[in-house]
């Protein structure tokens, strides 16, 4: 089938979610995909932030080739390697941790939430409810959806489940001033994603732990999209330093196959016990697998580093390119996620961009988000920016 074809036959048959671009890909390999008609295309977007190690990396190929010979799938009230494996690695980097195996990021949210509620159920004194942050976007389950501070993913879908409470990201001092005798957790992204790529100031991580263990309030930090090396560190919340009580995992984890993660201090993960919560697929050996040699790959092959080296490059270039381009107020970012702010919408030039064979994202209205793969090289990274460059400027020249 062509790409026209299969494009069609979605339509015809898919219900109309996402407001798709009309590209039907068939391949891929490291930072480049292909579409049905043969067209090459360089990966900016990476499955939304999902291919941090790009496309076809040999360790994950391997990883899923082996275990897909072995077993696909037990019920988890058994044990398979790949999960003990997984779920030791991750405690391990967490340190004093317990994992809970689901398949999505609003899954390992929507396990985040709950575990802080059954926590003030059992030992924070009948205490309910979660403060989380405007612009947030954690997950489009009822629960996830309540604490996501967009309204605009709240039309239709009122009244939003109970219990919930937002207040303005970047801003501690409203978040205590937002706590009340029910409040038993705050729930925040350590650079918000689909906010656009905004980054909180370099104290405000620190002043939410103290909070909380003042208040003993439960810190969740949903990294979902910052998570497994996407700037620059396994985690982001390891740049501030600043340990939360639950963390969620999910996109990148599974290195293109769907896993999720919620990890909790051994103490707080007592109080989910047989029954408390489940997920039929959660700790699937081949997406465990898969998530192992995902890990042995940022631990072992330099992708961490690279991603640092590479995002730095990247957001220089941008902000110097910036600074003599009207249509962009602002570069902002930390590794490979990366958010170009425009004074004006974003969506023209990642159409521009896109028609250019590069694939980009637009965001929060006006940011333009890249989040590349963590291999990407700087010849990749030098091509991919001359295609941003010359869109932005394009606009530039039709505005005037």
């Amino acid at each position: 089938m062509n790409n026209a074809e299969i494009v069609e036959l979605a339509h015809q048959n898919l219900i109309n979610t996402y407001g798709c671009v009309p590209l039907a890909f068939v391949r891929a390999t490291g930072a480049y995909l292909y579409d049905a008609d043969g067209n090459r295309y360089l990966d900016f977007f990476c499955g939304l932030a999902v291919n941090n190690l790009g496309h076809g990396n040999p360790r994950v190929v391997r990883a899923i080739k082996e275990q897909a010979e072995k077993v696909t799938h037990v019920s988890n009230v058994f044990h398979t390697e790949p999960m003990a494996r997984l779920a030791a690695r991750l405690c391990a980097h967490f340190g004093d941790g317990r994992v809970f195996f689901c398949n999505s990021g609003a899954e390992a949210n929507e396990a985040a939430l709950k575990l802080a509620r059954r926590w003030g159920h059992d030992r924070g004194g009948g205490r309910f409810e979660v403060i989380s942050t405007l612009g947030s976007f954690h997950g489009r389950t009822f629960g996830t959806l309540s604490a996501t501070g967009q309204e605009k993913y709240h039309i239709g879908f009122q009244p939003l489940v109970p219990g919930f409470r937002l207040v303005p990201y970047d801003d501690a001092g409203a978040i205590e001033k937002s706590v009340h005798d029910e409040t038993v957790a705050i729930l925040v992204e350590p650079i918000q994603g689909e906010g656009g790529v905004v980054m909180p100031h370099g104290d405000y991580l620190k002043r939410l732990r103290d909070l909380c263990d003042r208040r003993r309030l439960l810190l969740i930090f949903d990294e979902v999209q910052t998570g497994m090396g996407r700037t620059g560190r396994l985690f982001a919340w390891q740049h501030a330093g600043v340990k939360p009580d639950i963390m969620t995992l999910a996109k990148a984890l599974g290195g293109g196959l769907p896993i999720g993660a919620a990890i909790a201090k051994a103490e707080i993960a007592q109080s989910f016990t047989p029954g408390s919560h489940g997920s039929t697929f959660g700790g699937n050996p081949v997406s465990c697998a898969a998530a192992l040699a995902v890990l042995d790959a940022l631990e072992q092959d330099g992708v961490l580093e690279n991603a640092t080296q590479v995002g730095a490059y990247m957001l220089e270039r941008l902000r110097k390119f910036g600074k003599g381009c009207s249509r962009v107020k602002e570069v902002r970012g930390l590794g490979m996620m990366i958010g170009i702010v425009l004074k004006g919408e974003a969506k023209s030039a990642a159409d521009a961009c896109i028609r250019q064979r590069l694939l980009v994202n637009a965001t929060a209205d006006n940011v333009l988000r890249l989040l590349p793969p963590l291999t990407l090289t700087r010849d990749e990274a030098e091509a991919g920016l001359a295609i941003i460059e010359r869109a932005l400027s394009a606009g530039t020249t039709a505005a005037g």
